[in-house]
C-alpha cells in the first residue's frame, strides 16, 4: 500500500508500550490514516518489508533493537531508505536528537506527544515525500518522451528518402535572383504551413518568420546562403492562420556543371512537439536545481552535480550557532497546528533573511530550534563576528515579532568556534550537515543557556572580545567537557558607542 493508493497515507507505529500504540492508533485512525503497529524492532522491520508504509513513527528506547538501529537498517536498505522516519521519545538531550538526525530521521517528537503537532508534522513530511516522488517521476517521463521523439525522428531520416521527402516540406528557391524567390513547394509544405503553392511561388521564404526577425538561427542561415553552403537551423515560423510552429530547416546548395550556384533546396520539419517537450524538460530541470539549492549550499550543489559522490570537507575555522525558542511547547499546546506552523514560518523566515543578509549558511531547523554556521563552505576570516551579529539581530527580530503577534517568545542562543567536518549525507533526500566537538559544544551552549541571552564559549569570546561587549557568566558544568567558563554576548561595542553619542 502506498500514498498513491491511500490519500491520507499508511503510517507504521513502532513502540513497545501498548498504551502508546493504542493511543496513537486511535488518534491517527480517527484522522483517516491507515495505521499499522509493531511492538518490537524485529516486527517493525518485517512490517516495513511487507507493507512498505509511507511514514514511520519510531520509539527510540526499546528492548532488543532500539530505534536508532532500526532507522540505520531502514536507511541502508534501498527499498525502504526513502520512507520518512519520525522519532518519538521522552529523551530531550540535544545529543540524542543529533544522533537521531544523523541516522536518517526527518523529525524528532518529544513525549508526551501533542496530538495536533503530531498530525501537522506527519502531514508535512508525507506532502514533502509525495512532491519529491512526483518531481522524480515527471522528470523521468519527460526524458523518456524526448528519447522516444529523437528515436522516431532518427528512424524517419534513415527510412526511404522518397517517403521522407513526402512527409517533410520541400522548398526550392532560385539563388540566381536577388531575392531568392520560391520556384517549387511540395504538398507536405502546403500541409505544414497552410499556404497553397500558388500563394508562395515567386516569394521569399521570409514571410514565414512573421515579426520574429531577430532569431539566432536566421544569422546562421543568412551566412550560409551568402557563402553558398548548407546548414541546419531551428526557426520559429507562422502558418497562414497565424499559429506558431517550430521549423527545423535544412538547406543544401545546388550548382550547375560550371560550378555556379543556381538553387537552394530546403527541407522543413515541424518539431513543435519536440521543442515543447524540451522546454518542459528544461523547466523541470530548473525546478529540480532550485529545489537542490534550497536544500544545499550553492557551491555544494554545483559539486554534487559535477561529482555525484560523497562530499566531505574539513574546516579549521568556523563558528556555529544554535537557537531554541523558550516555552514553545507550552505555546503549541494552546494553538492549532495551522497557527503553530504559521508562527514558526514567520520567525524562521525572518531568520532566513538574516542568514542571507550576513552571508551565512543555514544548516537546518530541528522542531523549534535553528542552526546556522559561518565560515563554510566558503571560508571567511570574520566568521565569529558574522555569527555574533546574526545572534544580536535574531534577538531584535524576535522582539518585533512579539509585538506583531502579541506573544512573549524568547530564545536561548549558544555559539562556539573551532573546526568541523561538513558533508552531504543521504542517497535520495540530500542533507548538508556538520559534525565534531565544535558542533556539540555549541549545542551545549544553547541547551545550558539562560532564556533571552546569547551564551558563547571562551574560544568565541577570545575572537570577539575587542569588537563586542560581553558579561562573564562564570564556570558551568558541561556534559562531556567538564567545567567551562562561558560568556554572555551583549552588544557590538560600536553600537554602544553610537547610542552614547546619540
Amino acid at each position: 500500500m502506498s500514498l498513491e493508493s491511500d490519500e491520507k497515507g499508511v503510517i507504521l507505529i513502532v513502540d513497545d508500550n501498548p498504551d502508546t500504540l493504542d493511543l496513537l492508533f486511535f488518534v491517527l485512525s480517527d484522522s483517516d490514516f491507515t495505521v499499522l503497529m509493531a511492538n518490537s524492532g524485529k516486527s517493525a522491520l518485517q512490517a516495513v518489508e511487507e507493507a512498505h508504509p509511507d511514514l514511520i513513527l519510531l520509539d527510540v528506547m526499546m528492548p532488543g533493537i532500539d530505534g536508532f538501529e532500526i532507522c540505520r537498517r531502514l536507511k541502508a536498505n534501498e527499498s525502504s531508505q526513502d520512507i520518512p522516519v519520525i522519532f518519538m521519545t521522552s529523551l530531550s538531550d540535544t545529543d540524542d536528537k543529533v544522533k537521531g538526525f544523523n541516522v536518517g530521521a526527518v523529525d524528532y517528537i518529544t513525549k508526551p506527544i501533542q496530538e495536533e503537532v503530531l498530525k501537522a508534522r506527519i502531514t508535512t513530511h508525507l506532502t514533502i515525500r509525495k512532491l519529491n516522488r512526483s518531481l522524480v517521476e515527471q522528470n523521468k517521463r519527460l526524458q523518456e518522451e524526448i528519447r522516444e521523439r529523437h528515436q522516431k525522428e532518427q528512424e524517419l531520416r534513415l527510412s526511404n528518402q522518397a517517403i521522407a521527402a513526402s512527409s517533410d516540406g520541400i522548398v526550392i528557391a532560385d539563388a540566381r535572383k536577388p531575392d531568392m524567390p520560391i520556384t517549387y513547394v511540395n504538398p507536405a509544405f502546403e500541409r505544414l504551413t497552410g499556404y497553397e503553392a500558388q500563394e508562395v511561388i515567386g516569394k521569399n521564404c521570409r514571410f514565414l518568420q512573421g515579426k520574429d526577425t531577430d532569431q539566432p538561427g536566421l544569422d546562421e542561415l543568412r551566412e550560409a546562403i551568402r557563402e553558398g553552403k548548407g546548414c541546419k537551423v531551428i526557426l520559429s515560423n507562422y502558418r497562414k492562420n497565424g499559429t506558431l510552429f517550430w521549423n527545423e530547416l535544412s538547406i543544401s546548395p545546388i550548382y550547375d556543371a560550371d560550378g555556379n550556384l543556381t538553387h537552394f533546396v530546403g527541407i522543413q520539419s515541424d518539431i513543435t512537439e519536440r521543442k515543447v517537450a524540451q522546454e518542459a524538460l528544461h523547466y523541470q530541470q530548473e525546478q529540480t536545481e532550485n529545489l537542490l539549492l534550497n536544500i544545499l549550499p550553492g557551491p555544494i550543489a554545483e559539486r554534487l552535480k559535477l561529482e555525484p559522490s560523497t562530499i566531505a570537507d574539513s574546516f579549521e575555522e568556523v563558528t556555529v550557532l544554535f537557537a531554541d525558542l523558550v516555552g514553545f511547547t507550552e505555546f503549541s499546546s494552546r494553538r492549532s497546528a495551522k497557527q503553530l506552523v504559521e508562527v514558526l514560518n514567520v520567525i524562521f523566515s525572518a531568520f532566513d533573511q538574516l542568514v542571507e543578509k550576513h552571508g551565512l549558511e543555514k544548516i537546518k531547523t530541528i522542531g523549534d530550534a535553528y542552526m546556522v554556521v559561518a565560515g563554510l563552505p566558503t571560508p571567511r576570516a570574520d566568521h565569529a563576528s558574522a555569527i555574533a551579529q546574526m545572534a544580536l539581530d535574531m534577538q531584535q527580530v524576535l522582539t518585533k515579532i512579539n509585538v506583531q503577534t502579541d506573544e512573549s517568545f524568547s530564545m536561548r542562543i549558544g555559539i562556539n568556534s573551532g573546526s568541523v567536518v561538513a558533508g552531504v549525507i543521504g542517497l535520495k533526500k540530500f542533507s548538508y550537515d556538520l559534525w565534531g566537538d565544535t558542533v556539540n559544544t555549541a549545542s551545549r551552549m544553547e541547551s545550558l543557556g539562560i532564556p533571552g541571552t546569547i551564551q558563547v564559549t571562551a574560544e568565541t569570546y577570545e575572537r570577539l572580545r575587542n569588537e563586542f561587549l560581553f558579561e562573564e557568566r562564570g564556570v558551568i558544568s558541561v556534559k562531556g567537557k567538564g567545567e567551562m567558563t562561558t560568556y554572555l554576548l551583549k552588544a557590538r561595542k560600536t553600537a554602544i558607542f553610537d547610542r552614547k553619542l546619540g
